[in-house]
C-alpha cells in the first residue's frame, strides 16, 4: 500500500467464516414489483436445492428494518456466513446490506446480491414462466459466487483539506462559497477572465423578476475577497491525477499580457486602443477594444489583452502608469494538491446555425434568448431597450419559437427538455410588454412546461394581464421579407388545427441547454461516465444526486443535467456538503476491489501499466517489480484480463469466483 493509506485490518475479522460455506438466501417480495410476476413459492423451493446453501428466507421488502433483521439475526445464531439477496439493483441497496453484515460483526464483503427485479421482473411482466426461470438462473449464479467469496479487508485514506471548483457560474461560486466558509482552503478555476458563468448575463430572473446582476454581483465580490479562496481564471485544468483524498491537479493558466497585481484597472489602455472587436459577454451585439474587462462588474476586474486581435501597436504600453503591459507573458503551469473535486463547469447554449430552417445568421432579425437578454439588460449593447438588428428600431411584433434544440430527436438537436425555455421565454415577452405595451408578442410552443414554485402562475399573468399570445405547434420554417426584413413564420396551430402564418418584425429562438463543448475532455479527467445526453453521470439519479461513481469528486448544476438558477443553487450547497463532510473526516474508507500482483508469476512485460485507465500502476525499478496502488486502482479487472502470465488477479471477482459462475451458468437442468 502507498504511504497515504492505512489498512484496518480484516472488516469485524472476529466474526470471519470458517472454510465451510453455509448460504443465506434472503428472497424479496419488493411489493409486488418482484412478487407479481415470480413465484417467490417456487423460487424458495429451488434456492433450498441449491449446494451450501443452508436457509432459505422470503420477505416482502428486505431493505426494511424487519427483513433486515432477518439477515442478522441469522448470521448473529451462526446460521449463515454467506449472504444471498435477491432482490433489486445492486446499485440501490447493496450498501444497504453490507452494513447489515458489517453490524452483525461479519465481513460486509461475504455478499452477494441478484438483480431479480429491474434485470427480470420488470421486462417480463407478462411472461410468469420465463420470469421464474431467469430469477432461478440469477439466484443460482450468485449462491456459486458467494460460496467463493473470501473476507476482504477495508482501507482508510487520508483526505487533504483542500477542494478543487471546476467552473465559476453561479452553481461554482455557491460550492466555493460554502466550503470556504466552513474553513477549507478551495481553489476555484474558472475559463473565461471573470466568473459569474451565464447569470451575469441575464438581467432578471423568473418567477421573480429580481435583478440578476443584483443577486450575483455581490456574491462574485464575496468569493472574490474571502480569504479561503484562490480564484484562477483565464484558465483550465489540463489533467488530473491520484485517487480520493490525495488528487493532483494540473492546471494551466493562459497568458493576460496584463500584470494582473500591477494593473489598477484605470482604463486609460481602453480610451487609446485603437483595435474594435466583437464582445463575447454580449453575445457579439457590442464591440470591445482589444484590451477589455468583459463588463463592469467582473470579478477579476483587472484588464487582459486579446492577443489574437491585438495589433501590438504599443500605445497601451505608453500610456499605462502602473507599467502593467507585457507583451511577453507566457502560459503558466500551476500545480495543486486537494482531497475532493466538484465540477461545475455549466452548459452551452444550443447554437442555432445548425438548424437551417430558422435562419439563424441568414436573417438579420433573427437572434436568440441570450442575445434578447443582453438587449434586455440596462449595461447591455442597447442599454435595456431591445431594437431590430437590421434598422436599430424597436420592434411592434416579435415571436418567440420554443424548443430550439430541445425536444428534437433530429441530428444535431437533443431529445431531452432543457427546463429553462418555456420560463425565459416569458419573461423576456412580458419585460418587452413592459416597455412596449402596445407591441403584439407571440409564444409558439409545443408544451408550455411550467414545473417550479411559482411558474405555473407567472405563466398565466403572462398570458391574462400581459396579453401574449399563445400558439401550440412548433414552426416548420422561416423566411425573410426583403422588403422591410420582417419574419414570416410559417407554423400549425395544433389546438384549433389550422395552419398558421405569421409575419413579424423580429424572431427570439428560444434556444436549449446542451452540455459544454468540453465535457468529454472533463469527463476523462475525472474518471466520470457521460449520460446518453452527454451530461455528467451521478452515482444514482434518486439517492447519491451529486456523488458520482469516482470517490471525492461531486458534480453540480447544470454539468449534470439542464436546470435552473434555484436547483444548480441547492445541487452546489449539497455537493459542498458532500464534500465537506468527507474532508472534516479526516480520512475515508476505500473498498478493497482492487488488483494485486502475484509477483512470482508476473514476468515485468509491462503491458498492464500503459493499459490501466486510472494510472494507478507503477513500475518500482529499485525492486524490480510492478506495483499496484490500491486506493487509485478502480477494480475494472482490464490488467486482470489483459496479463499474459495471469499474475494480476482483482479482489471479489478472482478467477475461482468468476468460473464458478460461468460453470454453473450454463447448466442446462437441475432446476
Amino acid at each position: 500500500m502507498t504511504s497515504e493509506t492505512v489498512s484496518t485490518g480484516p472488516s469485524q475479522g472476529a466474526g470471519a467464516p470458517g472454510p465451510e460455506p453455509k448460504v443465506g438466501v434472503f428472497l424479496c417480495h419488493c411489493g409486488i414489483n418482484i412478487a407479481g410476476v415470480i413465484n417467490m413459492d417456487k423460487l424458495e423451493a429451488y434456492a433450498k436445492t441449491l449446494p451450501n446453501v443452508v436457509k432459505v428466507v422470503q420477505y416482502k421488502f428486505m431493505c426494511s428494518d424487519i427483513g433486515q433483521n432477518l439477515i442478522k439475526d441469522d448470521i448473529k445464531n451462526g446460521v449463515v456466513n454467506r449472504v444471498v439477496v435477491a432482490a433489486c439493483s445492486p446499485r440501490m441497496h447493496e450498501p444497504t446490506f453490507r452494513k447489515v453484515l458489517k453490524a452483525a460483526d461479519m465481513n460486509q464483503f461475504l455478499f452477494e446480491q441478484a438483480n431479480i427485479r429491474e434485470h427480470n421482473s420488470w421486462v417480463h411482466m407478462n411472461q410468469q414462466d420465463k420470469a421464474l426461470e431467469i430469477a432461478q438462473d440469477h439466484v443460482r449464479i450468485a449462491v456459486a459466487k458467494a460460496s467463493n467469496l473470501e473476507p476482504l479487508d477495508v482501507m482508510t485514506v487520508k483526505v487533504k483539506p483542500e477542494a478543487l471548483v471546476i467552473g465559476a457560474g453561479v452553481a461554482g461560486i455557491n460550492v466555493a462559497k460554502d466550503l470556504a466558509n466552513q474553513n477549507f482552503k478551495t481553489y476555484l478555476v474558472e475559463k473565461s477572465l471573470t466568473i459569474g458563468g451565464h447569470m451575469a448575463q441575464l438581467d432578471k430572473t423568473f418567477p421573480t423578476m429580481d435583478c440578476s446582476a443584483c443577486i450575483i454581483t455581490p456574491e462574485m465580490a464575496a468569493v472574490g475577497q474571502h480569504p479561503n479562496i484562490q480564484i484562477i481564471s483565464n484558465a483550465e485544468v489540463t489533467d488530473i491525477s491520484g485517487y480520493v483524498g490525495n488528487f493532483h491537479v494540473t492546471i494551466n493558466k493562459k497568458p493576460h499580457y496584463v500584470d494582473q497585481d500591477k494593473c489598477n484597472s484605470c482604463g486609460g489602455c481602453v480610451d487609446i486602443c485603437p483595435v474594435i472587436t466583437e464582445n463575447e459577454f454580449d453575445e457579439g451585439m457590442k464591440e470591445r477594444k482589444a484590451i477589455y474587462i468583459p463588463f463592469p462588474q467582473a470579478i477579476p476586474n483587472k484588464y487582459t489583452i486579446d492577443i489574437d486581435h491585438c495589433i501590438q501597436c504599443g500605445l497601451c504600453k505608453s500610456v499605462c502608469e502602473p507599467h502593467a503591459i507585457d507583451f511577453d507573458d507566457k502560459p503558466k503551469k500551476i500545480e495543486l494538491d486537494v482531497g475532493t473535486i466538484i465540477a461545475a463547469t455549466g452548459y452551452d447554449a444550443y447554437d442555432p446555425t445548425k438548424y437551417s430552417p430558422y435562419g439563424f445568421g441568414r436573417f438579420e432579425n433573427v437572434i436568440t434568448g441570450l442575445q434578447m437578454e443582453r438587449e434586455l439588460s440596462s449595461f447591455g449593447p442597447t442599454m435595456g431597450k431591445p431594437v431590430r438588428p437590421s434598422d436599430g428600431k424597436a420592434p411592434h411584433s416579435i415571436a418567440f419559437l420554443q424548443c430550439v434544440g430541445s425536444r428534437n430527436c433530429q441530428p444535431g438537436m437533443h431529445a431531452y427538455c432543457s427546463r429553462v425555455c418555456c420560463m425565459y421565454a416569458m419573461k423576456q415577452a412580458r419585460q418587452y410588454k413592459e416597455k412596449h405595451p402596445e407591441a403584439d408578442i407571440y409564444v409558439l410552443y409545443m408544451d408550455i412546461r411550467a414545473f417550479g414554485k411559482g411558474y405555473e402562475e407567472f405563466y398565466e399573468i403572462a398570458a391574462r394581464e400581459y396579453g401574449i399570445t399563445f400558439i401550440r405547434g412548433r414552426a416548420s420554417e422561416i423566411y425573410e421579407n426583403p422588403a422591410n426584413k420582417n419574419v414570416i413564420i410559417r407554423s400549425e396551430d395544433t389546438l384549433l388545427k389550422r395552419p398558421v402564418e405569421l409575419e413579424v418584425e423580429m424572431v427570439v429562438l428560444s434556444v436549449g441547454i446542451e452540455p459544454r463543448a468540453d465535457i468529454q475532455n472533463l469527463s476523462r479527467m475525472i474518471g466520470v461516465a457521460q449520460t446518453a445526453d452527454g451530461f455528467l453521470m451521478e452515482a444514482h439519479p434518486k439517492l447519491r444526486p451529486v456523488d458520482t461513481l469516482s470517490d471525492g469528486i461531486f458534480v453540480a448544476g447544470a454539468v449534470q443535467g439542464p436546470k435552473d438558477i434555484p436547483d444548480a443553487v441547492a445541487q452546489a450547497k449539497g455537493a459542498a456538503s458532500a464534500a465537506a463532510s468527507l474532508m472534516a473526516r479526516g480520512e475515508v474508507e476505500i473498498e478493497p476491489y482492487f488488483s494485486v500482483i502475484n509477483q512470482a508469476a508476473c514476468s515485468r512485460c509491462l503491458s498492464c501499466i500503459d493499459l490501466c485507465p486510472y494510472g494507478a500502476i507503477g513500475f518500482d525499478k529499485l525492486g524490480d517489480k510492478v506495483t499496484i496502488n490500491e486506493a487509485q486502482c478502480k477494480g475494472c479487472g482490464t490488467c486482470a484480463a489483459a496479463c499474459p502470465c495471469g499474475a494480476i488477479s482483482q479482489n471479489h471477482f478472482r478467477e475461482r469466483q468468476i468460473f464458478a459462475m460461468i460453470d454453473t451458468a450454463i447448466v442446462a437442468n437441475g432446476r
